[in-house]
């Protein structure tokens, strides 16, 4: 048994600091401050909101671990309500000593206290330990979630086609088709000359 104590308890703003720290791969980049502001923002909403908590455990009295809670629903299309467990994280020196037990602990407990049947949660897919603590915790997957910056899906989606050459020569042998079909069509339009 670890002689250190546990504490587990709401993030306030003071948080912000470790917490943006904490999540440094999954807030956007930006400057530091603006990645803490950006924490206090969410953190202030989550105050504000019975549907939203920011959970921090404590190890040895500093900041150990957090994860965000919101109650939404499984999907857009599945209405089932459930708490997402956002980013469950827990910093590399404080591993082994029961942080994510009490992250998931506190995810559980939202949900019980909302009468919540499912609780929800993402991890890297390379991250094989968090993956495998889930999977001993009951977790089981459901979907693979990817993402992609827009330009690079609009390559790939629609790319554009190859031109036949830097000068136009594309439009010049289109223009040169349209006079081919012309003149066959003006030929074939005049009356034939009489025979004697």
């Amino acid at each position: 048994m670890s002689r250190y104590s546990l504490t587990t308890r709401i993030a306030t703003r003071d948080d912000a600091t470790a917490l943006a720290d904490l999540w440094s791969d999954a807030v956007r980049r930006a400057d530091p401050a603006e990645q803490v502001a950006d924490i206090e923002l969410i953190v202030k909403g989550a105050e504000a909101s019975p549907e939203q908590r920011v959970v921090v455990v404590e190890y040895d009295g500093q900041v150990a671990g957090a994860v965000y809670l919101r109650i939404t629903t499984l999907s857009p299309l599945n209405l089932e309500p459930c708490v997402q467990s956002i980013h469950p994280r827990v910093f590399d020196h404080c591993r082994r000593h029961g942080v994510g037990h009490a992250l998931m602990e506190a995810a559980t407990a939202f949900a019980e206290e909302n009468g919540i049947l499912h609780v929800v949660t993402a991890v890297p897919h390379s991250s094989r330990e968090s993956n495998r603590f889930m999977a001993r915790l009951g977790l089981a997957p459901v979907v693979m979630y990817r993402v992609a910056p827009t330009a690079l899906l609009r390559s790939r989606v629609s790319p554009q086609r190859p031109q036949l050459g830097v000068d136009g020569s594309r439009s010049r042998v289109l223009a040169a088709r349209r006079s081919l079909r012309r003149a066959r069509a003006e030929r074939l339009s005049l009356p034939e000359p009489e025979q004697a």
